[in-house]
């Protein structure tokens, strides 16, 4: 992945001159690899040996590297939202715990909290608790996917490293590589992969997940039953059962982007997906490009929601009911 160089090069300086932070936020769209440079990171800062030219590479066969490859590490500890949408208190008092015991084979011990931006408020104020008392011994490495916020306590405490969004060609190159790797079948087309990471808006570890995965056929289903909903062909609760499948973070990214491709051809832009672009011209024809702010905040509450295990057909009816509202009415239409 070409283009975490300049994170890890980042990284790598603030090792080489001992300024490296107990705690990094890593930052970047969803599907760009923050967790394979918070990996990487974490099995550099436990290897006994690092090469010591450019790259500070680990070893590769010390008795840490043995344990990272088993991912059996003792001192490398991962917390992510389990059964519900999100990092729940209980987790958080775990890792704290774990961040005042002595190491057990290494010389310092590294978390990753994945989805650093889904800590319900209790586990945000817990972990500030960590951040706010380091240990000498241990690193942090928060992970957030871009535009979900987090507290602005715990940013402040930690180091910024943001992984950019690649260009098309160094995504396609990385996604057509790992498909020829992966897969004994033949690889999809050059037109799907190309649309593929259209659809995941550049992000190629994402647009790897739609072609290996069933997104795709699931997304075509949804918005076939989108555009029936929209014409009145579907009652609310038949067009939700498509969504249904998505599950909610899955419907709520899908609306999510139909949203941001309504208020770009609004202002004049080009979409993303162009098998929604249609319904959506014909939507940024008839609406102020404001109405789109409102549509954003409703899918924003829907997320936040989460944490309360909503139920995410329920969800999918409430935000239909809201697109809905751009269509006009058929008294507007017969004038």
């Amino acid at each position: 992945m070409p283009w975490l160089a300049n994170a890890w090069q980042f990284v790598e300086g603030s090792l080489r001159a001992g300024r490296l932070s107990h705690a990094l936020l890593i930052g970047g769209e969803r599907g760009v690899g923050k967790r394979i440079l918070a990996d990487a990171l974490g099995h550099q800062l436990v290897c006994e040996a690092p090469a010591q030219g450019t790259g500070l590479q680990p070893c590769g066969h010390c008795k840490q590297c043995e344990l990272v490859a088993a991912d059996s590490h003792p001192d490398i500890r991962r917390y992510a939202p389990e059964k519900s949408r999100m990092i729940k208190v209980d987790q958080i008092r775990a890792l704290s715990a774990f961040a005042v015991a002595s190491p057990q084979v290494a010389r310092r011990k590294v978390i990753l909290v994945d989805r650093a931006d889904q800590l319900n408020m209790n586990a945000a104020n817990a972990l500030l608790k960590t951040l706010e008392e380091p240990s000498a011994d241990v690193v942090l490495l928060l992970l957030q996917e871009s535009g979900r916020p987090i507290l602005p306590t715990l940013r402040s405490r930690c180091q910024c490293v943001t992984v950019p969004t690649p260009s098309t060609q160094a995504g396609l190159q990385w996604l057509t590589g790992q498909l020829a790797a992966q897969s004994a079948e033949e690889a999809p087309a050059q037109e799907q992969c190309v649309r593929a990471l259209a659809l995941a808006g550049s992000a190629p570890r994402l647009a790897l997940e739609y072609l290996t995965g069933e997104f795709l056929d699931q997304r075509q289903e949804a918005l076939a039953a989108f555009r029936r909903f929209m014409k009145r062909e579907l009652s609310v609760s038949e067009a939700a059962k498509a969504f249904k499948v998505l599950g909610l973070e899955g419907t709520l990214w899908l609306m999510e982007s139909w949203a941001a491709d309504l208020a770009r051809l609004g202002a004049g832009g080009e979409p993303t997906d162009p098998d929604a672009v249609e319904m959506l011209r014909y939507l940024a024809s008839v609406n102020p490009p404001w109405r789109v702010h409102e549509l954003l905040r409703q899918i924003q509450e829907a997320r936040s929601a989460g944490v309360y295990n909503v139920n995410p057909e329920l969800e999918a009816e409430r935000l239909l009911i809201a697109w809905q509202g751009f269509m006009p009415s058929k008294r507007r239409r017969a004038g």
